[in-house]
């Protein structure tokens, strides 16, 4: 053509619905829904069906703060009735699920065969705890404590799978049995209980399902691994040691109390035994940083070589909007939070048109 070609990019806004099958229903949803506002998507929030109280109840303060109507839908139900809709619904662009990886697999399934919209993933978990030989051992049994216990286990980025160095192990398991054997246990409203129960009865039953495994497969059960009381689905926190990476107990995502100890020789084995599981969310490393190097390579390697989405070191759940998460293999894709969650939720547009005698020309 003779004409100068003009081109510009828009980003063309989408219709989000945000599956939410969450542990954390009050604190995560704020979260997880500004994102799409950012953009200036309105949205559509699919409930939990064990805690659809909650969605409802932030959906109501966020209208009463000025939200504007429509901005923000929320449908409660099942995820194999409500959840299927949403999902397969041919007028839904974009969905967002958060939750199991079985449900997910479903969740991506049920995208596909409609119209092909884009889904991001923030699925299960099954997260090494790195202690370093190096470590402060006593402040290590408290950050692994907090890491596996925090919530009664059931944390997508638990750190489920407690790796100690060989040199400071047995000091490292008789402390952390007697701080498991301390946990306190009880109703969660109550002052001086750390720990509630389960969330439901199918939970629970799992939990033991996976305790009874572990000791069938010659784990060495050091404490707890049963219910606590006749009502209500308290489990005593439970710790196993002589655990191996074939077991059940290493490789699956319980959502429970337990902590799984194993026993590693140096930085190479414990990457490549680390990564031995098929998820890849977070990771935590205990060891000691000092302004050192060879201090602060333990810490470097372990972070560069575990294939996990976030990695802590010397510190456990630690949350911001400008840290992304989401994980690697099957804990999801994409990435919540900071920059990188906006462009899930927008599509590019080329715009290219002629122009006569352009003023710059």
């Amino acid at each position: 053509m003779d004409h100068t070609m003009y081109k510009f990019c828009t980003n063309q806004l989408v219709l989000p619905v945000k599956l939410f099958l969450g542990t954390f229903p009050f604190s995560c949803l704020p979260g997880k829904l500004v994102q799409h506002w950012h953009v200036g998507t309105r949205l559509c929030l699919k409930t939990v069906e064990q805690t659809p109280l909650t969605g409802l109840y932030v959906a109501k303060l966020f209208h009463e703060a000025g939200l504007p109507p429509g901005v923000l839908n929320v449908v409660s139900g099942y995820g194999p009735t409500a959840g299927a809709a949403l999902a397969s619904h041919m007028d839904v662009d974009k969905l967002a699920f958060t939750g199991s990886t079985d449900t997910g697999k479903i969740v991506l399934k049920l995208a596909a065969r409609s119209n092909l919209k884009p889904v991001t993933l923030e699925l299960g978990g099954k997260s090494p705890f790195i202690i370093c030989e190096d470590a402060n051992i006593n402040k290590a049994v408290e950050m692994a404590h907090f890491a596996l216990f925090f919530n009664q286990g059931q944390c997508c980025c638990a750190g489920s799978c407690t790796f100690v160095h060989e040199s400071v192990y047995d000091e490292f398991l008789e402390k952390a049995k007697a701080r498991a054997i301390r946990r306190t246990v009880g109703d969660p409203f109550k002052k001086g209980f750390e720990q509630g129960p389960q969330i439901d009865s199918e939970q629970f039953e799992k939990v033991l399902r996976y305790i009874r495994s572990g000791i069938d497969s010659n784990a060495t059960l050091e404490c707890g691994g049963e219910r606590l009381g006749s009502k209500g689905f308290f489990i005593r926190p439970t710790v196993f040691s002589n655990v191996e990476d074939n077991m059940l107990l290493a490789q699956d995502e319980i959502f429970d109390p337990v902590q799984t100890i194993l026993k590693f020789k140096d930085l190479d084995e414990v990457i490549k035994r680390a990564n031995m599981t098929q998820y890849g969310l977070a990771a935590g490393v205990f060891t000691i940083l000092r302004k050192y190097l060879n201090n602060l390579n333990t810490g470097n390697t372990l972070s560069r070589g575990l294939r996990a989405g976030t990695v802590w070191i010397n510190c456990y759940d630690i949350f911001d909007a400008a840290i992304p998460f989401g994980g690697y293999k099957m804990n999801g894709i994409g990435r919540e939070k900071e920059i990188y969650s906006l462009n899930h939720y927008m599509q590019v547009k080329a715009v290219v048109t002629p122009l006569k005698n352009p003023a710059w020309l």
